[in-house]
């Protein structure tokens, strides 16, 4: 792949070790060096189900994830196979094969509960595979899905309304797939042909009423109505005779039922097709470095006795890239000013033009690069690292009132030395320095040799008497190169405080523009997540009473509100959002009807 990464069989990515989940240094080294966007597709559920045979097909290949073929979990922990995308060769393809749930031999719930809430975080589109009809059983096997607010937070610190909610979580969760094994049945309604979509929906169908058993019936199916956004099912005969089952992967394709591999090729087909890059709050596209950040922060909080968070891992992720985005801004930098700078330059502006023309580049750059920079921290970190060159303009004009004989006087040079090592300290305690920057000084200095000794050999050169007259004429004249000096300053502070402010005026557009792009990103998933609310609103007041449908006005309101464009703050906008569709939301859960 254009990554360089070559995986020629899947890799152990979370070790899973007496009930205690670890990562694997050697599959995050892999992993991290992956620079394409990721299409990660994770698939979950019973152990012995035929998770791994599926998975070795989306590779394109028979073997790989190790099928087993005892009635123990047979893969443990979650395995990771990079493989080059077979659609898009700009995107890398991550296949995702977890441990079997349910495995009696373990016995340990909350274990699964873990990897299942892992493979939900880390992927785009989650498959979920079973063997059978889409039965009472078969949803209460899901029951993870009723689990998944008690194992993952959106938000570091959520509010007391928020936890049960399911807005904050569908901005991040994957698409879902449910695939049946060995499925048997004529897929029928009212005695009408239906597709597997139909099936998949009609069994999602919630019931009326508000006693123990009914909501028990609806929880795991209003979950995953709330929980993924999108949802898909494929059904699959069984593939050969029970006694070939054993070694499916070894078998001939020739014996593996015509109408199998028929069924295999179209779910592979939809899965390459339709699975979408994985990305998180805000538009983040997810690549290997992104992935394997994400990994650590969940697994850590997990061992560490804490729930994972997205919100903890976002900024995690940016705290390292943020960090990164500001040493290739300096570096970026000082390459310029190193290749255009020719020193000693002829005039202020030159070098001043020089500055404010690399100092651009760089920040554009790091706006590209950078991400939930809160307050523009890092960005003022860059500042204080442009603010020292700025020092670099005094140096010169130090340099300019030595050519213009300021220090053409008794202890002349004394005060030019004294005035250049205030300078030059100045220059040095300012934090952060690039070697570039230092050498850019030593550089400037050097090349300023010559009037150093000129300035010298005056000053030794003047008699006694010489002095005297000297004092004389630096008295009578003081007032006239006073106000040239200072007429010089003010000009040359002038030129100065007006690239300051092309400098500023360019960067408040740069964020201005950045802000605008965060903006429409976030009223996209707004979008998105009324959407989604809409739908499972609808499916709910179908079976709740009169007095809970009459906060349909709460959604009214919503719906206007995505049409309001003038938000000039995206938490406002966020948090009115919710104000508006928390009403709805506990509403609903008086009915007993969002439990999970």
């Amino acid at each position: 792949m254009a990554s360089g990464v070559h995986m020629p069989e899947p890799q152990c990515l979370i070790e899973n070790i007496n009930g205690r989940l670890a990562v694997n240094p050697k599959a995050l080294k892999l992993l991290s060096a992956i620079k394409q966007p990721l299409v990660v597709v994770a698939i979950v559920g019973l152990y012995r189900t035929g998770k791994s045979y599926l998975m070795n097909k989306l590779a394109g290949k028979n073997k790989g994830f190790s099928l087993g073929s005892t009635v123990q979990s047979h893969t443990k922990g979650i395995w990771m196979w990079c493989v080059p995308h077979p659609r898009n060769p700009d995107h890398t393809l991550v296949l995702l094969d977890t441990e079997g749930l349910g495995d009696v031999e373990k016995g340990d719930n909350q274990n699964d509960s873990w990897l299942f809430a892992l493979a939900v975080l880390l992927s785009s589109t989650l498959i979920y595979n079973s063997v059978g009809t889409i039965s009472q059983q078969a949803m209460d096997q899901l029951h993870y899905v009723t689990e998944l607010t008690d194992c993952i937070r959106a938000k570091s610190s959520p509010g007391r309304h928020e936890v049960k909610d399911s807005a904050d979580f569908v901005s991040f969760f994957p698409d879902f797939v449910w695939t049946l094994r060995d499925f048997s049945l004529e897929l029928e309604a009212n005695s009408e042909p239906i597709i597997s979509d139909e099936y998949l929906e009609n069994s999602l169908k919630l019931r009326q009423g508000n006693d123990k058993k009914t909501k028990s019936f609806n929880e795991t199916r209003l979950c995953i109505r709330k929980f993924f956004p999108e949802k898909k099912c494929f059904i699959f005969d069984r593939p050969a005779q029970r006694k070939y089952l054993v070694h499916l992967e070894q078998l001939p394709e020739e014996d593996v039922d015509p109408e199998f591999r028929e069924q295999v090729e179209e779910f592979c087909s939809y899965i390459l097709s339709h699975s979408k890059v994985k990305t998180l709050s805000g538009g983040i596209t997810v690549n290997g470095p992104r992935l394997e950040t994400l990994v650590l922060t969940f697994v850590n909080a997990i061992s560490s006795g804490d729930l994972p968070c997205m919100e903890n891992a976002v900024l995690a992720l940016a705290e390292i890239e943020n960090s990164a985005a500001v040493q290739k801004a300096i570096a970026h930098y000082e390459q310029q000013m190193a290749e255009k700078l020719q020193l000693p330059t002829e005039t202020l502006k030159e070098l001043l033009d020089l500055h404010r023309a690399s100092e651009k580049e760089a920040i554009e750059g790091f706006m590209t690069k950078s991400f939930k920079d809160v307050d523009q921290v890092f960005q003022k970190k860059l500042m204080v690292h442009f603010c020292k060159y700025s020092l670099l303009t005094h140096v010169w004009v130090l340099y300019e009132d030595v050519k213009q004989g300021t220090f053409s006087k008794p202890g002349g040079f004394r005060l030019f030395i004294r005035k250049r090592q205030e300078l030059k300290n100045k220059y040095y305690q300012a934090p952060r320095k690039g070697i570039q920057a230092e050498e850019t000084l030593k550089k400037y200095l050097d090349s300023r040799v010559d009037l150093d000794d000129a300035l010298l050999q005056t000053d030794l050169s003047l008699t006694e008497e010489e002095k005297e007259t000297e004092v004389e004429r630096v008295m009578s004249e003081y007032a006239e190169v006073a106000n040239k000096v200072l007429e010089e300053m003010h000009k040359k502070n002038e030129e100065m405080m007006e690239e300051k402010k092309k400098s500023y005026k360019e960067q408040m557009e740069l964020m201005a523009q950045k802000i605008e792009e965060e903006r429409s990103q976030l009223m996209a998933e707004i979008k998105s997540v009324l959407k989604l609310k809409n739908r499972v609103f609808n499916c709910v007041t179908s079976i709740l009473s009169p007095s809970i449908v009459l906060n349909q006005k709460h959604c009214l309101e919503v719906g206007a509100l995505c049409q309001w464009k003038d938000s000039s703050s995206p938490n406002a906008t966020r948090h009115f959002v919710l104000s508006l569709l928390l009403p709805l939301v506990h509403s609903v859960a008086e009915g007993g009807l969002l439990a999970g």
